[in-house]
C-alpha cells in the first residue's frame, strides 16, 4: 500500500528485531556531504548504521528501515532508563552538512516534511512529547546533533516535542551541582559525562549559550520541566 508521507523506499539491510515497544522517536543530522552519500553510507552493510526514515533538504522522505523493525541509528545511547535505545525508538535523519561541514539552519521544506510524519509516529505509537528527542540528548557524551539550530520550538507549536519553558518559577532551586545531575539524571539524561550532559541540556532548552557551566538559569529550566511534569503537564 501506498504511503502519502514517504516519496520512496531504499531498503538498508542494517537492521535486526527491536526487543522493546516503540515509545521515542530521535532525531539526527547525516552531517555528510549530501543526501547520496548518506543513503549510500546507511545502505552499506560494512557500515552497520541506518535509520527507519531520510529526509532530504527538499522534502524528500526516504524509508530505510520498516518501523516496526530495530534501525541502528542511535549507538550507545540511554534516555529515562532506556538502555537499548535503537529497540525503543524510531529514527530519523535530516540530510545536513552539520558541525563538521558548515552548520546552518534547517530547510523549511525538510522541516514540513518532519512534522506529518513525526506527528503520525507520536498517535500510531502513543509516544509522550519527553520521548521525541535529539541525538544528542541520548548520547551527550558522543553527540552533537541536531545541534542548537534546530527548531525545536516550532515543532513544540505543534504538540509533537515538549516546549522549552516560558515561565520559570523558581530561579535557582538546587543547592549545589550534585543535587541539579541527580535532577538532570531524574528528568532522562545520561549524567555519566557531566559537563557533556549539561551541554546537551544546554543544546535543547537553551541553544543560545552551551558551555556545559550549570548557572541559575538551566536550574531553573531544569526545575521547571520537572515541576511541570510532575503536574501531568508535559506527557
Amino acid at each position: 500500500m501506498r504511503d502519502e508521507l514517504v516519496h520512496r523506499e531504499a531498503l538498508s539491510p542494517n537492521f535486526d528485531e527491536r526487543t522493546l515497544p516503540i515509545s521515542m522517536v530521535v532525531i539526527h543530522y547525516t552531517e555528510m556531504a549530501d543526501k547520496n552519500v548518506a543513503l549510500e553510507r546507511m545502505c552499506n552493510p560494512e557500515a552497520k548504521v541506518s535509520a527507519h526514515y531520510l529526509i532530504g533538504e527538499g522534502g524528500e522522505v526516504i524509508r530505510l528501515v520498516p518501523e516496526d523493525k530495530r534501525a541502528w541509528h542511535a549507538g550507545v545511547s540511554y534516555w529515562r532508563g532506556i538502555k537499548d535505545v535503537n529497540s525503543a525508538a524510531i529514527g530519523i535523519e535530516l540530510d545536513h552538512p552539520g558541525h563538521k561541514h558548515g552548520y546552518r539552519e534547517f530547510n523549511d521544506a525538510q522541516f514540513e516534511a518532519l512534522v506529518p510524519l513525526v506527528a503520525r509516529m507520536v498517535k500510531e505509537h502513543d509516544i509522550p512529547r519527553a520521548n521525541v528527542v535529539g541525538h544528542s540528548d541520548v548520547a551527550p557524551d558522543r553527540k552533537i546533533d541536531p545541534g542548537e539550530l534546530f527548531p525545536w520550538d516550532r515543532l513544540a507549536e505543534y504538540g509533537l516535542c515538549l516546549p522549552r519553558p516560558e515561565k520559570l518559577e523558581r530561579g535557582d532551586p538546587f543547592d549545589n551541582d550534585a543535587s541539579f545531575y541527580l535532577a538532570l539524571e531524574r528528568f532522562g539524561y545520561d549524567i555519566t559525562s557531566g559537563h557533556k550532559a549539561v551541554e546537551a541540556f544546554q543544546r535543547r532548552w537553551r541553544p543560545e549559550r552551551i558551555d556545559g557551566e550549570i548557572d541559575g538559569e538551566v536550574r531553573a529550566i531544569l526545575f521547571q520541566l520537572l515541576l511541570d511534569r510532575d503536574r501531568g503537564q508535559t506527557r
